[in-house]
Formats: structure tokens, C-alpha cells, sequence
């Protein structure tokens, strides 16, 4: 599932509210795991969040027509949630310094990602930092 924020509407502070939506869900899978385990299910969810710009609009044919993003930052989101380990939420280096207030996170160092000439700077988020 690929969850676009800031388009087609701008929206105040589009990286907090991707980190607290992706901390939600998974917040809301752990919940499920131990009865799907129990059903004999082991399900997990991991997810990749990067931040940047990509080309929108519709995309596909007469009679098809689904909007859509495509370009470097959709590639990278898309490799990251495959790296991701259940529970984990992956996130880019200009994702996390957006939200580094936010969150706390552990760095994972540079991953080697299909369709990415360099390794990508990569980190973990492990929790919503506490308010004071």
C-alpha cells in the first residue's frame, strides 16, 4: 500500500503526520498478532516512509485511469518497506531529520538498495518521543 501525504492537498506538516500514522498501524497490528497466532497466522507489517518529490497524476489507459506517483522517492519508500523486518518502520536520512524531535529512532547505517547507484543512510523508528 503506497499512502501519499501533502497530495492531491496540501496538508501542515507532512512527515509528522506519515510517522504517526505508520506508528498507529503498527501499534494496531501488535494488538492483532497474538490472536492471529493463535488462529495459526503469523502475520507482521513492515513499512518504509521517504520524504522528496515525485510526478503525480493519473496514470493508466482509457477506462483505467488510477492516480498516482511515480520518480526516486517512491522507489526508495518502496525499497525501504522491503528491507523492513515486521514491526520495523524504515525510514530515510531526510525523512528522520524532518522528524527527528518527533521520534526516536536507531541508525542502521547505509543500506545497499536495488535501483540506487550509493548506499542509502537508513534508520529505525522505534517510538513516538514522550511530550512534555
Amino acid at each position: 500500500m503506497m499512502v501519499f501525504f501533502n497530495d492531491p492537498v496540501p496538508v501542515p506538516d507532512p512527515q509528522a503526520r506519515a510517522l504517526r500514522m505508520a506508528l498507529a498501524m503498527r501499534a494496531g497490528v501488535e494488538a492483532l498478532t497474538g490472536r492471529w497466532r493463535k488462529l495459526g497466522f503469523d502475520l507482521h507489517l513492515g513499512m518504509g516512509v521517504a520524504q522528496g518529490y515525485a510526478t503525480l497524476g493519473a496514470i493508466g489507459f482509457e477506462g483505467r485511469w488510477d492516480y498516482g506517483a511515480i520518480g526516486t522517492v517512491t522507489n526508495l519508500a518502496a525499497r525501504l518497506c522491503g528491507e523492513a523486518r515486521g514491526g520495523q518502520i524504515l525510514v530515510s536520512h531526510r525523512l528522520y531529520t524532518a522528524v527527528e524531535d518527533l521520534v526516536e529512532a536507531e541508525p542502521l547505517g547505509e543500506l545497499t538498495l536495488r535501483g540506487f547507484a550509493r548506499p542509502v543512510t537508513a534508520f529505525n523508528v522505534l517510538r513516538a518521543r514522550a511530550t512534555t
